[in-house]
């Protein structure tokens, strides 16, 4: 039986969970992992508590050391794919060699968006805040007496903010938007946690951008001018999507079916660098959340050993904390809502047509994962005691057979 040839451009939550669906239909298929990164896979949401001092290097591994040695897999750490050749079906990498596949993965994440702000070539210290390799350098310079600028009030500022607030002197967060986490809460919500960071020490300038730089001093649209040792931009991300430029379809993102099929034959792709059906919304969006990545890959990885497997429940969802408050979201805002601000946190579901369609949920977050399943299942709202999962979210609001089928047979 000819050995099936597997190359898999990421080593991230995509590309591992790829690796163990392969590996668990195909024992014996060459599995070839291609990384730009020189490190062993690792979780990117922990390089804010690797500054913070909560975690380390060896903690933050996705994967245990023997990971590639154990799945038989020749990882190939800090090489990049320039370019993919699908009618002799082989990758090109940046020292020319060659790699064959009879399946390839594309799993190439995405990259920090730099915007063009005139001057920015004049600040010594600028950083991104997105790898292993960003959270080393901007390490390296930080200091008490140190004043840092953030540019963007987004998941991956505000993360940023909290691993190194109490190792430097102050820290201003600036954005274009209104009100923080803009994508993920609403007026309330934000308030909510902009008052509980501010308490910790951070500075926020919103509604504004910077329209210029002058050395270490931002100029702003409104006048205003902020001084800072550091620079941390963190405005956005983009989709890694040139390796497919003009060999399948792409969007935003890399559009993928079900089955994280590219439109290109033999070529699959997962993780932050595609987009997929929103269930919630029924839109192709980008939904950049490591969980989808990981459910992602392994349904590619099934489907490039041979499987039949499908993932047809991806969800915008976001699970972060800042200095104890806990924050969980998941779906779209639109529809009636139910609130509920008891006990200092706040939850906010949304529904309509006979479905929960997204919720956000500060403090108390325990029961998000009945919402959560809720969304992703299509639930009708009409087969379950709606009013009691908006109070008290669990298990005694399903029907006995969706309590079986929920708990694998056994009942409550």
């Amino acid at each position: 039986m000819r050995v099936v040839k597997y190359v898999i451009i990421g080593n991230s939550a995509a590309g591992i969970g790829a690796v163990e669906k392969i590996r668990q239909l195909d024992k014996s298929g060459e599995i070839t992992i291609i990384s730009s990164e020189p490190h062993h896979t690792y979780s990117r949401p922990l390089i804010s508590y690797l500054l913070q001092g909560k975690t380390d290097e060896q903690r933050m591994k996705y994967r245990d050391d023997d990971f590639y040695k154990r799945n038989k897999c020749t990882f190939l750490a800090g090489k990049t794919v320039t370019k993919i050749c699908p009618d002799n079906k082989y990758v090109e990498l940046d020292d020319k060699k060659t790699i064959p596949y009879d399946k390839l993965l594309v799993a190439a994440g995405s990259s920090a968006f730099v915007p063009p702000i005139e001057g920015l070539d004049t600040v010594k210290d600028k950083f991104t805040f997105m790898s292993l390799d960003d959270a080393r350098k901007l390490q390296a310079s930080l200091g008490k007496e140190k004043k840092v600028l953030i540019l963007g009030a987004g998941l991956i500022g505000l993360k940023c903010a909290e691993g190194i607030l109490d190792k430097v002197k102050e820290i201003t967060v600036v954005d274009l938007a209104p009100r923080i986490l803009s994508s993920i809460l609403d007026d309330e919500g934000a308030r909510i946690v902009q008052d509980h960071l501010e308490r910790k020490g951070m500075k926020f300038i919103l509604s504004s951008g910077v329209k210029t730089f002058d050395g270490n001093t931002a100029i702003l649209d409104n006048g205003a001018s902020v001084d800072s040792d550091i620079l941390v931009i963190a405005v956005g991300v983009r989709p890694n999507t040139k390796l497919l430029a003009g060999i399948a379809d792409i969007d935003k993102g890399i559009i993928i079916n079900d089955r994280c099929e590219t439109s290109a034959k033999d070529i699959y792709a997962a993780g932050d660098c595609t987009q997929s059906v929103d269930v919630s919304t029924g839109q192709s969006k980008i939904m950049a959340l490591l969980p989808n990545a990981y459910m992602q890959g392994e349904c590619a990885g099934a489907n490039m050993a041979g499987a039949d497997m499908s993932f047809a429940k991806a969800i915008p969802m976001n699970a972060i904390g800042f200095f104890g408050l806990h924050i969980i979201t998941a779906g779209s805002y639109y529809g009636d809502v139910y609130t509920d601000k008891k006990d200092g946190g706040y939850k906010k579901l949304f529904y309509g047509s006979d479905r929960l369609n997204g919720y956000i949920l500060i403090k108390n977050v325990d029961k998000a994962g009945i919402y959560t399943s809720l969304i992703r299942e299509r639930t009708p709202l009409s087969s379950i005691d709606f009013s009691l999962i908006c109070e008290r979210p669990g298990l005694m609001a399903f029907t006995k057979e969706e309590r079986v089928r929920k708990l694998g047979g056994a009942d409550l």
